[in-house]
């Protein structure tokens, strides 16, 4: 997400800066007691859930926990491609 603003803003990452981003991830992700395999299945959820209305840049696409005062939010950054015309009824 930093990476992203930065671009938005036009200033340039720095190794500091991306390691702060990360410890901020870590000790968010560490607060809400989610797992990386936790926020992983979430991810791949949200792509199969999402994949059914709109075409996504799987690659770009970007889950984290965002953390404000004792609340946990999280932040999907997903890009899309372009909007299905049908939705193909997927349920079992």
């Amino acid at each position: 997400m930093l990476e992203f603003l930065s671009r938005v803003f036009g200033k340039e990452s720095t190794s500091k800066d991306v390691a702060k981003e990360r410890l901020r991830l870590v000790l968010v992700h560490d607060r809400a007691n989610v797992s990386p395999q936790l926020l992983h299945s979430l991810k791949a959820d949200l792509i199969k859930v999402i994949s059914k209305y709109m075409e996504i840049d799987e690659e770009a696409l970007e889950v984290t926990l965002s953390s404000e005062d004792t609340q946990v939010a999280l932040v999907a950054n997903i890009p899309v491609k372009n909007m299905k015309r049908s939705v193909k009824d997927h349920s079992v």
